[in-house]
């Protein structure tokens, strides 16, 4: 799975569809990250008071335990809070003015200017999957992912508008050594993109690590004031901060960076099997995250994330993209707002299909649907994603970064000016004529539309001849076109041959571990 995978042949008007992928591959600015319509709001003021009740309640009486041995129950006992042996609890609103300090809107800086972001207020970003063992796609079945396979993912994400962010660890590659993988993830997102990125937090020196080539790359005097990368700090739910998580939160904080607290809850193992009861327990969790940054570091950038999904209770399955999870999307953009803290939702385009298939669309689109109008600020899994997370689909990355685009055009709202009541052209022609040749139509026909990403297929007889075929087959001629039309973003050769330095020397000072 590499760039120089042999291309589909095509037929001469999908060869012009071919130069428009590489002519969108080659587009480095971002489409619009703003929403122009207003978020869909589920529940009115007095539910979510009950929601926060719930977390209160939660927050007094059941508390979340973290390692023993650190000095985190030490940091909450001093600002006075209530810890029982390992366990924190937290008087009814405590925690939540712990959560005060941390900003409602932030900047995230890229590399290249034209990519920094701003999370909260209204704006939206989207990002790929995140953290898959598996690939597929139509040339080969489900694999171990490796390095190229991550690489080639940053290239994807670098080279669409439709994703404002490189992601994280987009999928694991597999080839190389589990305490040595970082590096080379992140040097692939340093120097084969330049969006926003985040970094690793499977273990403090990792997260160390990450910071410190970031700080090659934007500077450290840079970075002491500006956030320049993420960190997701995953709760173990229930009410479980283990030693990794908290240590890693640490690193991310005390450097200023922008620190994602996602708690994972899937109804009826994590939590109770209801809509209100995952949101109220997500909203606690998250709360004793954010208290915990804000307490290191005050004013240090935050997300209050979510990954939430409900689960066949007959099988123990996960389910995506069902009503109850998008249910509680909504609910926690709400509730998020209500904290004062930019929120990442649990959607995207996710799914339990195992292949790139109706079903998988279906799921996918729902939750995207959702996620959209919730109001969330950052989205992760927007593309890519399969089976519940375990595999990243090259097709599939494709019919999601499609999907995005076109509801990325649907938060633009409509534009309703003289320009686009176009009086004019009802003056240019008479009843019973078609408007296709007047000078508006000629002037927006480029831009008017949201054109799809997949090659056309035109009328069934044209669609046969061409090979029948499906759009994920399509959707295999669009990523490789991608990967072949790539190029990389500039980078100062004193900067890069700094960071493949450091990362041959941190590989050289310890051996191999695979597990």
């Amino acid at each position: 799975m590499t760039e120089t995978s042999p291309r589909i042949k095509v037929t001469d008007r999908r060869s012009r569809r071919g130069n428009r992928i590489k002519s969108v591959a080659k587009q480095k600015s971002p489409i619009l990250s703003k929403r122009f319509i207003a978020p869909y709001e589920l529940l009115s003021d007095s539910v979510l008071e009950r929601l926060e009740e719930q977390a209160d309640w939660l927050l007094e009486n059941v508390g979340m335990e973290f390692p023993e041995g650190d000095d985190y129950l030490d940091i909450f006992r001093s600002a006075g809070a209530k810890v029982e042996g390992r366990r924190v609890k937290f008087r009814v609103g405590q925690a939540r003015q712990f959560c005060e300090t941390a900003p409602t809107v932030f900047k995230l800086e890229a590399r290249n200017p034209v990519h920094s972001l701003e999370l909260g207020g209204n704006n939206i970003v989207l990002m790929p999957g995140y953290g898959s063992p598996f690939v597929t796609s139509r040339d080969s079945s489900r694999r171990y992912a490796t390095l190229d396979d991550f690489k080639n993912f940053v290239k994807l994400t670098y080279s669409t508008p439709y994703l404002h962010h490189s992601g994280g660890t987009i999928v694991e590659p597999s080839d190389i050594p589990v305490n040595k993988r970082h590096l080379d993830m992140m040097l692939a997102h340093l120097t084969l993109s330049d969006k926003p990125f985040m970094g690793s937090v499977t273990h403090p020196a990792r997260a160390r690590d990450s910071i410190e080539m970031a700080r090659l790359v934007f500077g450290q005097e840079f970075m002491e004031t500006n956030a320049v990368m993420q960190g997701n700090i995953n709760i173990n739910s229930p009410f479980v901060f283990d030693k990794t998580m908290a240590d890693s939160l640490r690193v991310y904080a005390e450097a200023n960076q922008c620190v994602c607290i996602s708690p994972a809850i899937f109804g009826g193992a994590m939590g109770p099997v209801t809509p209100a009861a995952i949101a109220a327990q997500t909203l606690a969790e998250s709360i004793v995250g954010i208290a915990l940054v804000q307490l290191i570091n005050p004013g240090c950038p935050v997300v209050m994330g979510s990954f939430h999904s409900t689960m066949n209770l007959r099988t123990g399955s996960l389910t995506f993209g069902t009503p109850e999870a998008n249910l509680v999307s909504m609910a926690l953009a709400q509730l998020g707002k209500r904290l004062g803290v930019p929120i990442r939702s649990g959607g995207g385009e996710v799914t339990a299909a195992n292949t790139a298939d109706g079903q998988a669309m279906a799921d996918s689109t729902s939750a995207m649907w959702a996620t959209l109008l919730s109001g969330a600020h950052q989205v992760w899994h927007a593309a890519g994603w399969l089976e519940g997370g375990l595999t990243m689909s090259y097709e599939k990355f494709i019919l999601d970064i499609d999907n995005c685009g076109a509801l990325l055009r649907m938060l633009q709202g409509m534009s309703v000016t003289p320009d686009t009541l176009s009086k004019e052209s009802y003056e240019e022609i008479g009843p019973g004529q078609n408007f296709l040749s007047t000078r508006h139509t000629l002037a927006h026909f480029a831009d008017a539309n949201y054109e799809s990403l997949l090659p056309d297929v035109g009328p069934y007889e044209s669609w046969k001849e061409a090979g029948s075929l499906s759009a994920d087959q399509r959707a295999t001629s669009v990523w490789k076109n991608m990967l072949e039309a790539y190029e990389p973003p500039q980078l100062d050769s004193e900067i890069l041959l700094n960071l493949n330095d450091y990362v041959a020397s941190r590989k050289e000072e310890m051996p191999d571990a695979w597990y």
